[in-house]
């Protein structure tokens, strides 16, 4: 239960606030009959006091605009400006109550800290320096003294920043503009020299963090939007390349840099995301003639080459026709990349099409090192180490000397070729015939798995549909698993089917 004390003090709590409101009523109907300049400063400094900033920032503006000499009306306006946190705002309104009244301290001050944090070192100085010398109050006076102790160390750590980076000493560099910057938080020259060390040094996440401050801090700053571009670009993030250049065309579309490089991000961006449609379409193989143009496109930048070679050794794999090229493309990929768990499984079932089980075994299984719950993982590695057991034993697309991607057509075609060519009927010598009758029943039993689509997906799955011993229970096709003999009742009554 809530005790009577603590809600009388919530109570309380709002009062000024109730208060406000009240003198806000009253107040408005005043300021909106005459309009004084002395109004909007009263409404203003209540609003202020209550918090509310914008509506404070609002009858200010009027009291300026009703009186351009009124100082406190700007010195006002400066400070709701900074409570909200626009010190670009407010510097221009300082140096306008400094203008109209140079002996006012408060604001001498307090444009001398904007300035420091800006880097405006010499400015920022000399404000300090003429608040030292206007017989200040104890507590400016300190303060001033502190800050212009401050802007000296400051201006020693410029200089030395300065001859660091002329001498590639980027490390050194760095460390001096940390400490210039834990001051000068708003000031762009440092944090750009920062970013090129950064750069040099190889930090590009770094780099861009400066870099992306920097373009904030100044309103048209096209040259930090279009480090950023390259930065991304060669990174191989080339639609984050594309959004920072155009940033920077539309502060200068004739901006020759920025158009030149917009021309060949958005070229490049075009072809890539062409191609990635092109896969979701399962046309796999304008995919790869695709990143191919796109590997033409920008031949010097290794990320997207690795990309382009990335998704073609996919492609090549989800087309089933070309895994020898695949597992070379993916093989580059993994030289430089050893842990892309992408092209492991890619290049695994690209092995698996080859009939390299045991290399696809070894790729699922470095995959599942680094992607334990990976679903497909787990399933390709199951698949991999059923299909090299069954390659040790039966295998019908090795009897018919075709591959696993061969079409019914390509599988009817073998086997008439080899039917013909052990046909027992071609073999006179009874031991002779005995083996060319086995291996035609092998042949036989090849060709009647691999053209029914429900046997054949069981087999490519790892099961032998022939086997007596996996097909326990089950009728299908039983008259192979209980005797089968194409021959009938004597080598006379054979009749091939070529159907």
């Amino acid at each position: 239960m809530v005790s009577i004390d603590h809600v009388a003090q919530k109570i309380l709590t709002y009062i000024p606030y109730i208060l406000v409101l009240i003198d806000m009523r009253y107040e408005g109907v005043k300021c909106g009959r005459d309009g004084s300049v002395d109004n909007h400063m009263e409404m203003g400094k209540k609003l202020l006091a209550a918090g509310q900033l914008a509506d404070a920032l609002s009858h200010f503006h009027a009291a300026v605009d009703g009186d351009s000499k009124n100082y406190m009306a700007y010195y006002r306006r400066a400070t709701v400006f900074l409570a909200m946190g626009k010190s670009k705002s407010a510097l221009p309104d300082l140096s306008r109550v400094i203008e109209l009244k140079p002996d006012f301290t408060s604001a001498r001050l307090q444009r001398g800290n904007l300035l420091l944090k800006q880097g405006g070192l010499d400015e920022a100085e000399s404000d300090f320096k003429r608040v030292l010398n206007s017989n200040p109050n104890d507590k400016d006076e300190r303060e001033a003294q502190s800050q212009l102790t401050k802007s000296d160390e400051i201006q020693r750590l410029v200089a030395q920043a300065h001859s660091s980076f002329n001498s590639h000493d980027y490390v050194t560099a760095v460390a001096q503009l940390d400490t210039i910057i834990e001051t000068c938080v708003w000031d762009v020259t440092s944090r750009e020299m920062r970013a090129e060390c950064f750069i040099q040094m190889g930090e590009m996440g770094k780099a861009v963090s400066d870099l992306k401050a920097a373009s904030k801090l100044k309103s048209d700053n096209t040259q930090a939007f279009y480090k950023l571009s390259t930065i991304y670009y060669n990174l191989g993030d080339h639609e984050m390349s594309l959004n920072e250049v155009r940033e920077c065309l539309k502060l200068d579309p004739d901006h020759k840099q920025c158009y030149s490089h917009y021309k060949q991000v958005k070229k490049l961006n075009k072809q890539i995301q062409s191609a990635e449609e092109l896969i979701q379409e399962q046309r796999y193989e304008d995919a790869v003639s695709k990143y191919e143009a796109v590997m033409k496109t920008e031949p010097n930048v290794p990320h997207f080459s690795l990309l382009a070679k990335e998704r073609m050794c996919h492609a090549l794999t989800q087309q089933g026709q070309k895994a020898s090229r695949a597992i070379s493309l993916c093989s580059e990929v993994l030289q430089s990349d050893p842990e892309n768990i992408n092209v492991l499984k890619d290049r695994a079932e690209a092995y698996v099409q080859e009939e390299q089980y045991e290399e696809a075994i070894e790729d699922y299984e470095t995959a599942a090192k680094h992607s334990e719950n990976d679903r497909q993982i787990k399933e390709g590695l199951e698949r991999a180490q059923r299909l090299l057991k069954q390659s040790q034993k039966r295998d019908y697309y090795k009897i018919l000397g075709v591959k696993r991607t061969a079409q019914k057509r390509e599988i009817i075609k073998a086997y008439r070729k080899l039917a013909m060519q052990w046909h027992p009927d071609n073999f006179q010598d009874p031991d002779q015939k005995k083996k060319a009758e086995k291996k035609f029943i092998d042949i036989a039993q090849a060709k009647e798995v691999l053209i029914d689509p429900e046997m054949r997906t069981k087999f490519d799955q790892g099961e032998d549909p022939m086997d007596p011993e996996t097909q326990q229970g089950r009728t299908h096709h039983q008259h192979f698993n209980q005797g089968f003999n194409p021959f009938g009742s004597g080598p006379f009554n054979f009749k091939f089917n070529f159907n």
